[in-house]
């Protein structure tokens, strides 16, 4: 399979190039500087040169709480810059695998969410997104939407990464419990991307996260443990960390599809990436 992937240098982008590539596809890194793709004719002149079978997207303004005060800058990427993508890959018959989010939920159940369940974005960042959802299932009938939960990885800013480098410095840290989700590898992330880019008929929202799920507070309890650090984690709220973007309490990712994708354990890819920084 000839495989065209967006934002390729980013943490996500760069583990589904890998991924790819370790399966023997051709892949085709588009990075930041090779096209913007909040240019519409820019994006349509490089997928189209490239003639890809798939693309994945993986290029997107992820800084949840610099959207607040960038509205603008988010929806060109996430929103205008998914319909490019989208819109580029419908042109040469391409399906589109475009990375969402479970921001685009509200938090308000207590059950997993699925695909079918109403959307209610509590900041800017998870309307982005959603209007990137919805611009590129009007952009190309052959796409697959895939929200995702609490990465982490290889390569970008991450909630795992910070715990180490804090468990290095302090005694103890403190850390919200009243936020539950499902962290998720991006190396077991890429791998399902890469399985959906191949099967065009696996088409609409899909769900795929990490299975299990925990607050942060334990999953920094988990980081400490397997990595040998010895720091105190204390609870906190969310109220004792006000940020500019409001965080959905609960945003479980469940799936109703009759197949769904299903990866690893969330403390699997924990481990599996510990092991990688270790190699590394």
């Amino acid at each position: 399979m000839r495989l065209l992937v967006t934002g390729a240098g980013g943490m996500l982008g760069r583990a589904v190039v890998d991924s790819a590539a370790q399966r023997g596809h051709d892949v085709l890194p588009c990075l930041r500087a090779d096209v913007d793709i909040t240019d519409a004719e820019a994006t349509r002149a490089a997928v189209t040169a490239a003639r890809p079978q798939a693309v994945v997207n993986c290029a997107a303004y992820t800084d949840v709480d610099g959207a607040e005060a960038d509205p603008r800058g988010a929806e060109a990427v996430n929103a205008r810059g998914a319909r490019n993508v989208a819109a580029a890959a419908a042109h040469v018959g391409a399906l589109v695998v475009h990375v969402s989010t479970d921001y685009v939920f509200d938090g308000s159940k207590r059950e997993p969410w699925v695909e079918s369940d109403p959307v209610a974005p509590l900041g800017v960042y998870g309307a982005t997104k959603l209007a990137g959802e919805r611009a590129v299932a009007s952009a190309d009938p052959a796409h697959a939407i895939v929200r995702t939960a609490w990465l982490f990885g290889a390569g970008g800013k991450n909630f795992v990464d910070t715990m180490l480098a804090l468990g290095a410095q302090r005694d103890e840290v403190a850390v919200v419990t009243d936020q539950v989700g499902c962290p998720t590898w991006t190396g077991h992330l890429a791998g399902a991307l890469v399985e959906l880019a191949a099967c065009p008929e696996q088409t609409g929202i899909h769900h795929v996260a990490g299975s299990g799920s925990c607050s942060w507070n334990e999953l920094a309890l988990e980081i400490f443990a397997r990595a040998g650090i010895d720091c105190r984690v204390l609870p906190a709220t969310s109220e004792q960390f006000a940020r500019p973007a409001k965080r959905p309490a609960y945003s479980v990712l469940g799936s109703q599809r009759r197949d769904p994708l299903v990866l690893p354990r969330w403390q699997d890819g924990l481990a599996e990436y510990l092991a990688t920084r270790v190699a590394a």
